[in-house]
């Protein structure tokens, strides 16, 4: 199964990475219709460009057909249809010649990873551009270049996707991820699918306790577009939730709080870390949506479960992030920390033992009747939680203090309840 899921999450992100995603554009419509085939669930909004959104304004939409420059032999160099992070992000439509200085003023490389691609936009400020590594600038000479780029920049919309799952409470678990940059496997594709497999997990979760919202959206704008639609319902219901982005590769995990680290999601998140090596970084090394989803005045309970932390791994907004920086493993260990945070919220609740002094477990069948190296652990553990569960101390406090993984006592605590020896909130 676990190589199923994994391969599973690979298979997408191979089927996503050619895509040429931005902030707006087709590119975001043909993702959402992606995933959407698997989450019929999803449902598609569009936000006209010129909408305001609290302090920003949605930008006018942008999409390319090709981009490319012919050098002065007519040999097509940073071709957009051969990897669409030659081109800048947001480049308006030019079709001219121009020699050599001038268009030096229009490429950007990266001299210390001379074989990258970087990623590079101009969302709000409108100019072109190419980029290409420095191996290939340091090839280029002196003469007359044509450059190409047929793109076009329109009043037109933000495009996002939400999910939405019923639960037995109002109250809900959020999760967000963006669908907003070219082909990168890691900063990019990482979050979408293992979202994406997220949700049918919960989907197929019986009895959930919490109703689930789920999003994907471009970076920034799109969060911002997102609360400032959504923040009555989402200040009064949402207890948790995670912000999804690079966990997909194969080393360790990393841990980006909430504004105080004080939250549910906090203290869920470094529960299920707890056990394996992980960076827990600080609030002021956010970077991705968690800034706009902990602002003041919003301050939603949202933190970040990364692999390697964004702007933390050599390949990072480079076209090195490639297919190969992730994997099968790799993603399904995200999915799979990500899904016991999922678990334990749904598990997770303040409990008291309903008797005085230890209760008669051998009477209600809870006692083993022989004793093993095994059978001494359980019943260690079963004491442990009655001797800390008096209603003051909720699941994941009772795991720490006894020094246990909390889904060590799921059984445990779903014995007790059939017994009726504990209450839970």
């Amino acid at each position: 199964m676990t190589k199923e899921i994994g391969q599973e999450m690979y298979d997408w992100a191979v089927d996503l990475f050619p895509i040429n995603r931005s902030l707006t554009g087709d590119g975001v419509r043909q993702t959402l219709q992606y995933i959407k085939n698997i989450i019929p669930e999803m449902v598609v909004s569009e936000v006209p460009s010129g909408t305001e959104c609290f302090d920003w304004t949605i930008p006018q939409e942008w999409n390319c057909e090709d981009g490319y420059i012919l050098d002065p032999d007519g040999n097509k160099i940073c071709d957009f249809k051969i990897n669409n992070l030659h081109l800048v992000g947001y480049s308006i439509p030019i079709d001219k010649d121009i020699d050599f200085e001038e268009l030096k003023e229009h490429l950007y490389w990266i001299e210390d990873q001379p074989s990258a691609i970087p990623y590079i936009t101009s969302y709000y400020s409108q100019r072109w551009g190419f980029c290409l590594s420095f191996n290939e600038f340091k090839k280029l000479k002196k003469g007359t270049y044509k450059v190409k780029i047929n793109s076009e920049l329109i009043d037109g919309s933000l495009t996002y996707g939400e999910v939405k799952l019923r639960g037995e409470s109002d109250k809900e678990i959020f999760l967000s991820t963006y669908v907003c940059h070219p082909s990168m496997a890691n900063n990019e594709l990482s979050g979408p699918v293992v979202t994406t497999a997220l949700v049918k997990f919960i989907k197929s979760l019986k009895d959930r306790k919490y109703s689930y919202r789920i999003v994907f959206i471009p970076e920034t704008i799109g969060s911002i577009t997102y609360i400032s639609r959504n923040i009555d319902d989402m200040k009064k219901n949402i207890i948790a939730g995670f912000n999804i982005s690079c966990i997909g590769d194969d080393r360790c995990f990393s841990y980006v709080p909430t504004r105080y680290g004080n939250s549910l999601s906090d203290k869920v998140s470094k529960h299920v870390l707890k056990n394996i090596d992980y960076v827990e970084y600080s609030f002021l090394d956010r970077g991705s949506d968690e800034r706009q989803y902990c602002s003041p005045g919003v301050d939603l309970p949202i933190a970040t479960i990364c692999r390697t932390k964004y702007g933390q791994y050599p390949e990072y907004h480079t076209s090195l992030d490639d297919l190969t920086v992730i994997s099968p493993t790799g993603l399904h260990g995200g999915y799979e920390k990500l899904m016991k945070a999922i678990e334990l919220l749904e598990k997770n609740n303040y409990y008291k033992v309903n008797v005085l002094c230890e209760p008669q477990l051998g009477k209600r069948g809870l006692y083993p009747t022989i004793s093993t190296k095994e059978t001494g652990a359980i019943v260690r553990d079963m004491m442990n939680f009655i001797a800390y569960a008096d209603g003051n101390n909720d699941l994941i406090d009772i795991a720490n203090i006894i020094g246990v993984q909390a889904e060590d006592l799921y059984d445990i605590v779903d014995d007790m309840k059939r017994a009726n020896l504990i209450e839970w909130q």
